[in-house]
């Protein structure tokens, strides 16, 4: 379930057992009216310590997320995780319409009327990973968005995999799961073999703590993610080929060998067999071999299984 929101106001204080701490001004500093800890002490509202809320609060970073997603009048952007609004504002300057969906109700009735309520803007309150994103945008569209670093990873997948699809792709993401995204060969993660398959990446720029309010304990980074039409690679289902994946990484730092044997519940010896009729050396790590090289040895892996 989910409740569309558009110009709407904000409703009482938010108050909840798992909150953080209260918003407090700090002695001697003031906070402009623009800045998160204004905002949420004019709302009565806490950053939560489940979702791990931080907000973004210097608008130059929000400003260069637009740039990086080369909007255009004629698009519809999706914010995911709006918060209050730092980045809808340019991003409702930038694209012919946005849509937002936070989880906050206090937040999100409230996203419209501190924008001052414009045309373009639609909020809808709700999870984004129970929601039938179809019957919130069609193609094409772009997603920008200061992801929830506790979930990200599932919302990644979520629009790569899922219809609609977008084309492009800017978002905040931890640091450390950036760089899995857009790691070269010999770093690979499962992740970045996997959005390697269905999208360009590339860092656009790591983004400093104190850009934040409350300030993280980790470092963020903003990636661009060009959506691909058909998987980088030949290969009969982009299930199936995930799935192997993740059974190649089950022991990333063993050898291909023992890692795949042991993900796909076989013996490391038959893997050497498959490995070597696509000449691929069992012998290195899966973080070494190549998007093309997985897909050949899931080609030949297939070819075995539909054969016995």
């Amino acid at each position: 379930m989910h409740d569309r929101t558009l110009n709407s106001t904000a409703e009482g204080p938010e108050h909840n057992a798992d909150s953080g701490p209260p918003v407090v001004r700090p002695p001697g500093v003031r906070f402009a009216p623009a800045h998160p800890a204004g905002r949420l002490r004019a709302l009565q509202a806490r950053p939560k310590r489940r979702l791990s809320q931080s907000f973004l609060a210097r608008p130059a970073v929000a400003e260069a997320m637009v740039r990086a997603a080369s909007l255009s009048s004629a698009d519809t952007a999706l914010e995911i995780g709006p918060g209050l609004g730092v980045l809808t504002r340019p991003l409702a300057e930038a694209a012919g319409s946005v849509v937002c969906i936070g989880l906050a109700p206090t937040l999100a009735r409230d996203l419209p009327r501190g924008l001052r309520f414009p045309a373009n803007l639609t909020v809808i309150h709700g999870d984004v990973l129970n929601l039938d994103l179809g019957e919130v945008v069609t193609e094409p569209y772009v997603v920008v968005a200061s992801l929830p670093y506790h979930i990200a990873t599932p919302i990644l997948f979520k629009l790569l995999l899922g219809h609609p699809t977008p084309s492009r792709i800017v978002v905040m993401l931890q640091e450390e799961v950036a760089l899995r995204v857009v790691a070269a060969s010999g770093a690979r993660t499962y992740l970045g073999v996997a959005v390697g398959t269905l999208a360009t990446a590339r860092l656009v720029q790591r983004v400093a703590p104190g850009s934040f309010f409350p300030v993280p304990k980790v470092r963020s980074a903003v990636v661009r993610l060009d959506v691909l039409r058909q998987p980088a690679v030949s290969i009969d289902s982009v299930t199936g080929f995930l799935e192997f994946l993740r059974a190649g990484f089950a022991q990333p730092r063993k050898q291909l060998h023992n890692s795949l044997g042991q993900g796909l519940g076989g013996r490391a010896s038959e893997v050497q067999e498959l490995a070597a009729n696509v000449g691929v050396d069992s012998r290195r790590r899966p973080g070494d071999l190549a998007l093309e090289e997985w897909a050949q040895l899931y080609g030949a892996w297939r070819e075995r299984g539909l054969a016995s």
